[in-house]
């Protein structure tokens, strides 16, 4: 007889679409079938239901499969489902109900009673997940701002409307109440097409872009070959019209601003026309530029580094990370309308960086 698992194990669970579901959102299919099959389960099978904002999101990170001939991961909430089709989804470990506040330094750029922004260092976590259960910025921010945050009573991810990767430093704006937090969610999810959101960030990449100044348009989806990575995809469509390869709309616009050690690297300027996991380090990857020290994307570099000045090369050791920085944030503050811009210059660890590939 098999061991029971425990609660900090993954579990998956296959699910097969019904006579009567075919033609259903993803995430609505996903939500009810779960609901039935954790409903059947008993003792430790017994698992609370995800809801649906829940579900949509293990969609996103890849955790829903179809099985079959093609098995592949589909990241869509709205893929239509189709009767008999059947799909894997795992369950990652449940976590706590809510976040601690730890005592973890802040660097607070701006705050009034509606919203915080901070510069989010390099080797911090946005939020609590599987892996990082505590010591991310959300721990940090409960204990700065106590039960004032926004969506502190049930949320894993209090006040957060976007975030940055572990290794990427930057700006971040939270909210502190609800309604802050529904007037920058909406800005977020138009990223920037009414004119309210503005996100801007600097990269040192391997080599220049040509042309210098340019448009990536790209769908993004999670690797088929390693569920940690995220890849570019084409879009490929099946019989019924519907868009198989899993990929999201991703759009990224670059300006080279700087060249060193003669067009060996280059410092490049990227806003996104929408938010998608990895984005930047998956597009300039993509039109064969990736960023100096990315160990997911950057990989395969080593002679092109051998070739930086001595100085050079031990700055990139010592940077030990992406160099990606997110330096501008705009927004319309969601509560007085007011026009809010901040900037803020490359970390020390980035300028160290680029300050030897001038002398190179």
């Amino acid at each position: 007889m098999p061991a029971a698992p425990h609660d900090d194990e993954e579990k998956r669970y296959a699910l097969t679409v019904g006579e009567t579901e075919g033609g259903a959102r993803l995430d609505k299919y996903l939500t009810d079938a779960l609901a039935r099959k954790l409903g059947e389960a008993e003792g430790a099978d017994a698992q609370a239901a995800p809801s649906r904002a829940r579900v949509k999101q293990l969609v996103e990170e890849g955790r829903v499969r179809i099985e079959g001939t093609r098995p592949r991961a589909v990241t869509e909430a709205s893929y239509r489902v189709k009767r008999g089709e059947q799909f894997e989804v795992t369950l990652p470990p449940p976590l706590p109900a809510r976040p601690e506040g730890q005592a973890i330094p802040l660097d607070v750029v701006y705050e009034d009673a509606e919203l915080i922004v901070v510069m989010k260092p390099a080797g911090l976590v946005v939020h609590p997940a599987p892996g990082n259960p505590d010591m991310t910025l959300v721990n940090a921010l409960i204990a700065h701002c106590g039960e004032t945050l926004s969506g502190i009573g049930g949320e894993r991810r209090p006040g957060i409307v976007h975030r940055l990767d572990k290794e990427t430093s930057g700006l971040m704006v939270v909210a502190k109440t609800d309604r802050a937090h529904k007037g920058l969610a909406a800005q977020f999810a138009a990223h920037g097409r009414d004119g309210k959101l503005t996100r801007a960030y600097k990269a040192l990449v391997w080599g220049v872009p040509s042309p210098k100044k340019g448009t990536i348009d790209a769908n993004i989806a999670r690797s088929s070959h390693n569920r940690s990575k995220m890849a570019t995809v084409k879009t490929r469509l099946d019989e019924d019209g519907d868009d198989v390869t899993g990929g999201r709309i991703a759009i990224t616009h670059y300006t080279v601003e700087r060249e060193f050690a003669g067009g060996l690297v280059s410092l490049v300027e990227c806003r996104l026309e929408t938010g998608r996991t990895h984005q930047i380090r998956v597009h300039m990857t993509a039109i064969g530029h990736p960023l100096l020290g990315d160990p997911t994307y950057g990989t395969g570099m080593k002679s092109r580094a051998a070739k930086l000045t001595d100085g050079a090369r031990a700055a990139l050791t010592r940077l030990g990370r992406q160099a990606l920085h997110a330096w501008h944030l705009g927004f319309e503050h969601p509560v007085t309308g007011e026009r809010m811009d901040f900037n803020a210059p490359l970390p020390e660890d980035m300028a160290e960086l680029v300050g030897e590939l001038e002398g190179s």
